[in-house]
């Protein structure tokens, strides 16, 4: 979701490179362990101050996933926010991700001696959403680059970093984690790189974000997310794959984000609806199956993401404003 005030700040104003990420760098480096199958060590250094930089001029999140209630309920003449939208999301001008080269990141203190199913879970669920329907669901916009999900996706297993990890209120921060872990970004500009801490959400309205900035000259597209075990306001309510209820709700947001940052990546902004509501956003806590089967056999409780050629050919499922443009892949 793109807070509507934010938006337009970002609309009129060009990005800016966001000062005070020098303090940032004089953190001490630290050691993070990689995973691509097997247990790897790894020394993360971190980049220079001068190649942190995030594109939408911003150091607050843009891109958020709200919570269950804290999604936009205010009227205006009888009718919600959501229901005052235009169906359908528009063009403006920017780049897509044809495909996306993941790794994710695990950071905080509490991953060194974690046992229980998040890490595994959520390399399979990255495995398995490379040539799933649901990633094709948004297979259909285009951008300057070429049109979304043209490529091959794959996913590069992840990194844990037991450092102390920091809540999602800035981006720079979240952007500094990642160029000191991954020393080396997908060449193509197509890298994503989610970060998954175990800092809780507390009072925050929203379960995670998304967004993109540079790591040592090299675009880079990234996500922040809670700790969101025990979370009821980040909670898909999964009942049927077995997953631990703090993998199930990572899964779902993890869904919601990654094809958000395919068709909405950086500034000035690719596809989303009159009040800045991106594919993810326009479907968030709608379901329409109990869970969606990915090609490796594993199966998830995600959302459904927003398709206007489903929406125009009435194809789609409903989301909340009763709008038919959601899919879903199964």
């Amino acid at each position: 979701m793109k807070e509507e005030a934010i938006r337009m700040k970002l609309r009129i104003a060009p990005a800016l490179t966001i000062l005070g990420v020098v303090a940032l760098a004089s953190a001490p480096a630290a050691v993070a362990q990689e995973q691509s199958g097997a247990m790897q060590g790894h020394q993360a250094v971190l980049q220079a101050p001068d190649d942190l930089s995030p594109v939408d001029g911003e150091d607050t999140p843009v891109h958020i996933h709200l919570t269950r209630d804290a999604r936009p309920t205010a009227s205006k003449g009888g009718l919600s926010t959501e229901a005052r939208r235009t169906a359908n999301m528009t063009y403006h001008g920017g780049k897509i991700m044809p495909s996306a080269a993941t790794k994710a990141i695990f950071w905080g203190a509490s991953w060194a001696t974690y046992t229980g199913d998040k890490i595994t879970g959520l390399d399979a669920w990255y495995a398995g959403f490379n040539a799933s329907n649901y990633s094709k669901t948004g297979g259909e916009y285009t951008g300057t680059n070429g049109t979304t999900n043209s490529g091959s996706s794959f996913h590069q297993g992840h990194v844990i970093d037991t450092s102390a990890a920091t809540g999602g209120g800035s981006t720079s921060a979240i952007l500094a984690e990642v160029c000191k872990v991954i020393t080396s970004p997908d060449p193509s500009g197509n890298g994503y790189y989610p970060v998954y801490t175990d800092v809780k959400r507390g009072n925050a309205g929203y379960c995670a974000w998304h967004s993109a900035g540079s790591c040592g000259g090299k675009p880079v597209q990234f996500a922040f997310f809670f700790n969101l075990d025990g979370d009821a306001g980040c909670d898909p309510a999964d009942t049927t794959t077995g997953h631990s209820q703090g993998l199930a709700a990572l899964a779902n947001v993890t869904a919601h984000e990654l094809l958000e940052a395919m068709t909405d990546p950086a500034s000035p902004g690719a596809w989303y609806d009159s009040s800045g509501a991106e594919n993810g956003d326009k479907c968030a806590w709608t379901f329409n199956v109990p869970s969606v089967v990915f090609p490796n056999g594993t199966r998830w409780k995600v959302q459904g993401e927003w398709s206007n050629a489903a929406y125009t050919a009435g194809t789609g499922y409903a989301n909340s404003s009763g709008q038919k443009g959601c899919l879903d892949g199964h």
